[in-house]
């Protein structure tokens, strides 16, 4: 699935929810930081029965090698949605891709 999630933001497939937009502005993280997390990152976490709609968390890391967690739609949709953006917890994450229990 990461792939058809890529080749869609590649090929300019995307939208981002209003929610994604005040959170990358509040947390300062740029359109070609979410970008490069996409397209190098991996998924960590998987929300079929999400409320609204099937989605996915995905990390990577920026070119500035700071973490960053992208949740996206599913690749079904026409335009993949980028739901939210923030940087993960250290007290809430092991190594930035595993929730701690």
């Amino acid at each position: 699935m990461i792939e058809e999630i890529q080749e869609k933001i590649k090929l300019g497939e995307y939208e981002y929810s209003r929610h994604a937009v005040d959170q990358s502005i509040l947390r300062e993280i740029s359109n070609e930081e979410i970008i490069a997390v996409i397209q190098s990152g991996e998924i960590i976490e998987d929300y079929p029965q999400d409320k609204y709609g099937p989605s996915c968390l995905i990390a990577g890391s920026t070119p500035k090698g700071r973490w960053v967690h992208v949740q996206v739609s599913y690749p079904g949709r026409p335009k993949v949605k980028v739901i939210t953006v923030y940087q993960p917890n250290t007290e809430e994450w092991i190594n930035f891709k595993m929730r701690k229990k």
